[in-house]
């Protein structure tokens, strides 16, 4: 802060001009633009203003300035004066090509790399870590963190930056970047293991469509090297002696994952039957509710009936790395976990420190099993507590099939539309969303008359909110794919109707509330 920047920007294209952005005091009430002529310099002298954290831009000729961006773009980072805590700064950059007339690929890059060529990132247990993030880029990227939550302590843009109080900043596993901001991140890595920060938008982290070169790539390739683009590996060492906690008396469960009967526009469909060992449910698609209970370990027996392999991630959940079910990656050293082959099982141990709505979705194949239907929500409950679907309701958001043109179909727990909702008035109900798009970000929303109505959110991806955070508001939240959210919902008599709206114009899911 208060430090003065004398730059020099010197444009050595011969053919076109370039205008830039981002060189002026902090905080600003709209972007500079600064243009430079073909083999021309201009000089900019400013103060930096505000502490925070911000990026530059710039665009050549007359290109469209959003779309140039996402390549000619670098951070812009002002520390408060005195003494500075480390961190780490990643860029998001996405570049593209023009097949033919018709196909666009993209590469997309964190540092100006792609998995698996991004920067490994290696810390301790116990290590603090403090990390910037910035979206320059023209699309969102609600980022994922595996394993563990990290606090969101700023939220910002190319001319300002928004620092939360410390009673109200989020505990959150997925951060929905928006285009053209930036944030400030802290968390602590509380277990060893191979972990990861990625993009949860499957196109954004899958070989098929984050990478420029898929034309040479074998159907092995694809079940060998299965991330691409947005994706950060994290690697965290043990402390001498360390070794995982006791896991007395787990809970055991079975999950069955098979082909099944195609329906509505999917392309394949992919069921999961849940239950005790020789005990399973009917296989559904998408997955079933999992219940677990806070403190409990569980182990789930996961069968793979498909002809290709899969692999079983437990979002959101806090357990030990090998468990955490990236193929490949998953676990440390050499001892990693395999995908689960057709024909053969795995059995996930999982810890279930928390309360809260969480996420199971397959890990490997994305695109595929993602929209065929291998999904679901996992709620933990509090010891001793009864689901109570009376006052209990889940809805999670997928696709049904990968086509998203001209629109994805959207689907909520695997249809469009669902039989009336019989509540009681007066009686506290918990919604909870989850969604689980291949992309996408969507705004389930609950009116009365046309109106909306009102709401209280009371946790994210599995965390309370802070009491800061929390209000009543207009019962409608927008999240993106890999988010969770409660609300706490207290209706009065009449008829409400349900909906996930597009736009306006059109309405994806719609499910009428009858309150008496």
């Amino acid at each position: 802060e208060g430090t003065v920047v004398e730059a020099t920007i010197l444009n050595r294209l011969t053919d076109s001009a370039i205008t830039v952005r981002g060189f002026l005091p902090r905080p600003a009430t709209a972007a500079d633009s600064l243009v430079v002529p073909p083999g021309g310099r201009r000089a900019v002298r400013f103060v930096v203003g505000a502490a925070g954290t911000y990026y530059y831009s710039a665009t050549v000729g007359t290109q469209d300035p959003d779309v140039e961006r996402e390549q000619l773009a670098g951070a812009f980072v002002v520390d408060p004066p005195g003494p500075v805590r480390p961190d780490r700064i990643f860029v998001i950059n996405i570049w593209g090509t023009p097949v033919d007339s018709v196909v666009y690929r993209n590469a997309l890059a964190i540092n100006g790399q792609g998995w698996p060529f991004t920067e490994r990132i290696r810390l301790a247990v116990g290590d603090s870590v403090r990390w910037r993030v910035i979206n320059p880029s023209i699309r969102p990227h609600p980022m994922h963190l595996h394993g563990f939550f990290f606090r969101v302590e700023s939220v910002g843009t190319r001319t300002g930056d928004t620092v939360y109080a410390e009673g109200a900043r989020r505990l959150v596993v997925t951060e929905d970047l928006r285009s053209g901001h930036t944030m400030t991140m802290a968390w602590a890595p509380e277990r060893p293991g191979n972990w990861l920060f990625h993009c949860h938008i499957s196109a954004h982290v899958v070989p098929e469509t984050a990478r420029l070169d898929t034309a040479t790539m074998s159907a092995h390739d694809h079940e060998r090297d299965h991330m691409a683009g947005l994706v950060l590996g994290i690697e965290v060492s043990a402390p001498p002696g360390w070794a995982p906690p006791p896991r007395p008396d787990p809970a055991r469960l079975r999950m069955v994952v098979a082909e099944g009967p195609r329906h509505g526009d999917s392309l394949r469909t992919v069921t999961v039957a849940l239950g005790a060992p020789g005990a399973e449910a009917s296989p559904v698609s998408p997955g079933p509710l999992l219940l677990a209970e806070r403190g409990r370990p569980l182990d789930v027996t996961v069968v793979n009936r498909l002809a290709q392999g899969t692999a079983i991630h437990w979002h959101g959940l806090e357990l030990d790395s090998y468990w955490d079910g990236v193929a490949g990656w998953s676990g440390s050293g050499t001892q990693v976990a395999p995908p689960i082959a057709a024909g053969d099982s795995f059995v996930a141990h999982l810890t279930v420190p928390r309360a809260g709505t969480f996420i199971y979705h397959t890990h490997l194949n994305d695109l595929a099993q993602v929209t065929g239907g291998l999904y679901g929500a996992l709620v933990v409950l509090e010891p001793g507590a009864r689901w109570e679907p009376a006052r209990d309701h889940v809805f999670v958001l997928g696709w049904d099939g990968p086509n998203a043109s001209p629109l994805p179909r959207v689907v909520v727990n695997g249809d469009t539309t669902a039989p009336p909702l019989v509540l009681e008035a007066g009686v506290p109900q918990r919604l909870r969303f989850v969604n689980i798009l291949v992309g996408g970000r969507l705004a389930p929303e609950i009116r009365r008359d046309g109106a909306l109505a009102s709401w209280e959110v009371v946790a994210v991806d599995g965390a309370d909110l802070p009491a800061a955070a929390r209000h009543e508001e207009p019962a409608r939240r927008a999240f993106n794919a890999g988010m969770t959210y409660d609300a706490r919902f207290v209706p009065a008599p009449g008829t409400y109707e349900l909906r996930v709206p597009l736009d306006s114009a059109r309405v994806f899911y719609r499910q009428r509330i009858e309150v008496r």
